[in-house]
């Protein structure tokens, strides 16, 4: 019989009277436990007990609050190898990506422990005389967080440190997709010594404790990674009752390629930006727009490299490319592939399902040429291992094809040019630019998001994070003269 794992509510561990198969993707025979499923009643405990534990979490001494998140990442490092290869397992992802990730995790925490002595705040005189006026940032309150599957324990991570960093109570909604990831960076925040119902774990289906957590009015914030369509859906519910809301949202990164790139280095990296995690990813660079001098040497090399990629378990050695998260997941993908030939696309190489030893989900990535802006896998995501190649004859045009679309997270270029990369950093209408680097990996310490249809709100990570998870307020102060 499998393991049963329970959601945390109120500092106790809940069993609840649904369960979540979870499956690996990898090889869908392994069942690696089954896991609680929240109802609406638990959405409202939850609430209560967050809203009751706020006043002594925020009261908690700097130092013992420091204390604890550096206690959570600590652990969170040490255990990357054993956590990663549970991330891997659930999630398919290769094993040294899943221990990578667990890893820096817990550098989230870390670097918000440090936070946690840096919030300063400022003063300034008063126009009036004999008046002083004192600037702070005070906790949210209660903060709702909803994460994705793709990086289970990353981005859950990077929204719940810095929430609980600066004093909030939080209660996750992790992806019903990648429970035992969830529930173990539950179990380690929960015995670092907050106080009961500061921290809480709600797994469960979206259209319960996703919606009820949106729109119930005892929550302050939501923060929310995953798909615009339900962004939409947060953003209508949480602006109901006017609580503070931020989203990252879908994606179409573009990698654009010019006449005097590194061609290695530029195939490197979109091997690295548009395979790497099969594809799964919101950083990922679908879109590669290539000068035609270079195409046919550029398009030769890539797809050398992509029919060199190993596709296995995600615990093998030597796996490059795991299996993708779901069946639907799979489903979708090779739908991808046939709409581009449908539309005139030439599939180079891959995009097909694959059997291996084990029964899981897996597909060879795919590369597409011959592809305009005008064709739909060009024009939404598609969370998958395929990139599509297009053509342009310069770099005015290819910034154009670049900026031609709904959403604007990241965009790269390479170019040995420092007049067309600097004018490419100030002028491509994304949030995130990369310079002779894949469009994949970010680092933790500065701001993370997008423009247009990719994110809404104040960005993540870094001091940024501060804008969403605080509030300023601003004290007037007359002393009045000393006797």
């Amino acid at each position: 019989m499998a393991e049963r794992y329970a959601n945390l509510i109120g500092g106790k561990w809940r069993q609840g009277a649904r369960f979540h198969e979870n499956r690996n993707p990898s090889d869908v025979t392994d069942l690696i436990g089954l896991y609680a499923q929240a109802d609406e009643a638990d959405v409202d405990e939850a609430i209560a007990a967050g809203r009751a534990a706020m006043p002594t979490w925020r009261a908690t001494g700097l130092e013992q609050r420091q204390a604890i998140l550096n206690k959570i990442g600590m652990e969170l490092m040490e255990r990357s190898a054993e956590l990663g290869e549970l991330l891997s397992r659930e999630e398919g992802k290769p094993l040294a990506e899943g221990r990578g990730e667990v890893f820096r995790a817990g550098q989230f925490f870390t670097y918000y422990a440090a936070e946690v002595l840096r919030q300063l705040g400022e003063n300034a005189d008063s126009v009036r005389p004999g008046i002083e006026i004192d600037m702070r940032r005070e906790p949210m309150g209660l903060v709702a967080v909803v994460s994705p599957w793709n990086f289970p324990t990353a981005t859950a991570s990077w929204k719940i440190a810095p929430a609980l960093a600066y004093g909030n109570a939080v209660i996750w909604k992790p992806a019903n997709e990648t429970p035992a990831s969830a529930f173990a960076l539950a179990d380690i925040i929960h015995r670092a010594g907050l106080p009961d119902g500061a921290f809480q774990l709600l797994m469960g289906p979206g259209a319960v404790v996703g919606n009820g957590l949106a729109g119930h009015r005892g929550v302050d914030a939501i923060t929310f990674t995953g798909s615009y369509e339900v962004g939409c859906q947060v953003a209508v519910a949480a602006a109901a009752n006017l609580t503070k809301f931020q989203l990252e949202l879908g994606s179409k990164n573009a990698l654009l390629i010019m006449d005097d790139a590194d061609l290695d280095l530029a195939v490197a990296a979109s091997i690295g930006g548009g395979y790497s995690g099969t594809g799964q990813k919101c950083t990922a660079s679908s879109r590669l727009v290539v000068h035609e001098k270079v195409h046919d040497v550029f398009v030769q090399k890539l797809a050398a490299a992509v029919a060199a990629l190993k596709v296995g378990h995600a615990l093998a050695d030597g796996t490059q490319v795991g299996p993708v998260v779901s069946e639907r997941q799979l489903a979708a993908n090779l739908a991808w592939v046939d709409r581009a030939r449908s539309a005139g696309a030439e599939v180079a190489i891959g995009g097909e399902r694959l059997q291996l030893a084990h029964d899981g989900f897996y597909m060879t990535p795919a590369l597409l040429t011959g592809t305009t802006n005008a064709m739909d896998f060009n024009r939404e995501e598609m969370f998958a291992p395929i990139a599509a190649v297009q053509t342009v004859s310069s770099y005015e045009e290819g910034l154009s094809v670049v900026n031609d679309t709904r959403f604007g997270l990241v965009a790269g270029i390479f170019s040995r040019s420092l007049a067309r990369t600097t004018h490419f950093r100030r002028h491509v209408e994304t949030g995130c630019v990369t310079i002779n680097l894949p469009t994949a990996g970010t680092d933790y310490h500065v701001p993370f998001g997008g423009r247009k249809d990719s994110s809404f709100g104040s960005r993540e990570q870094g001091r940024s994070a501060a804008e969403f998870y605080t509030q300023v307020k601003t004290a007037y102060i007359r002393a009045g003269e000393p006797e």
